[in-house]
């Protein structure tokens, strides 16, 4: 169940392209002034995420975990190693992504249903197919009676519902979640985790998943990596999650079998967390 160190193929099928791999990934940004030393976000990932597999990515604040996200949505260019989509070296954005940020990306003047078919108008789609589309993917997130109510009308939960319904309409082969639940109370988000995993267990897309969140981490996914605290982050160990599925994430929790694994990767974890917050606090 477990594994600290090298990274195990995760692909089902042998000779199958992973959906996303990264290897000797470096990322850097220029310093603040001419004369200094790039700041290294990332330094040497190896990361392969099959298809059809659900990763989550745990680690310190500020320790890269957007930041291979990115690299993985063609967002950044790294400064070493290589980034492929689907066995392809990856140049410019990846059309193959969908990008769920924590962040909402609403346009708080349309409506629920014109936010979730903007995406199909603008590749093309006739706009009554669109709205046929949308409508149908409010329906399958429990807003089918909300198409016409502007997003300030909905509670933040609903709002993460038009969000996911936003990016899963044009039925992306890998989807890219940068804490994508942060914000909302808990509740809330072991509501919306069985919402994910009820629409990703119907064609089981490549998912990397960013969170803060052990619990929520382990709950979702198929395998947890863990990266070490920044600047140059590195992965650092990664956990096989062998449970059930499907699963319910309330009930889960309650399981032996999920504390155990929590204990085990926490205690890899609270190291890296504790010189987060010493460098946190040293910088302020």
């Amino acid at each position: 169940m477990s594994g600290v160190g090298g990274l195990a193929d995760a692909t089902p099928v042998t000779g199958a392209p992973a959906a996303a791999e990264l290897e000797g990934v470096r990322i850097a940004f220029p310093g603040s002034r001419p004369k200094d030393a790039p700041f290294v976000a990332v330094e040497g990932a190896n990361l392969r995420v099959a298809d059809g597999e659900f990763l989550a990515i745990v680690g310190p604040t500020g320790c890269g975990k957007s930041t291979l996200l990115n690299a993985a949505a063609g967002l950044l260019v790294p400064a070493a190693g290589n980034v492929r989509i689907f066995g392809a070296p990856l140049a410019g954005l990846n059309r193959q992504a969908g990008y769920l940020f924590q962040a909402e990306a609403l346009f708080p003047w349309k409506t629920v249903l014109d936010n979730v078919s903007i995406g199909l108008e603008i590749a093309g789609v006739s706009a009554a197919e669109a709205k046929a589309r949308s409508q149908d993917w409010l329906k399958r997130v429990g807003l089918g009676a909300f198409g016409e109510r502007y997003p300030h009308m909905l509670s933040g939960g609903q709002r993460k519902r038009v969000g996911l319904a936003q990016v899963l309409i044009r039925d992306p082969k890998i989807l890219l979640m940068d804490e994508p639940f942060g914000p909302l109370d808990a509740q809330t988000r072991q509501i919306m985790g069985n919402l994910l995993l009820d629409l990703w267990s119907l064609d089981r897309k490549a998912v990397m998943f960013v969170t803060h969140d052990l619990d929520e981490a382990i709950a979702l996914a198929d395998r947890v990596v863990i990266m070490s605290a920044g600047p140059a982050s590195r992965i650092i160990g990664e956990w096989r999650v062998n449970l059930e599925r499907p699963r319910d994430i309330a009930e889960v929790r309650l399981t032996p079998e999920f504390h155990a694994l929590h204990r085990e990767i926490w205690g890899a974890l609270r190291e890296e967390v504790v010189k987060g917050y010493r460098q946190t606090e040293g910088a302020a």
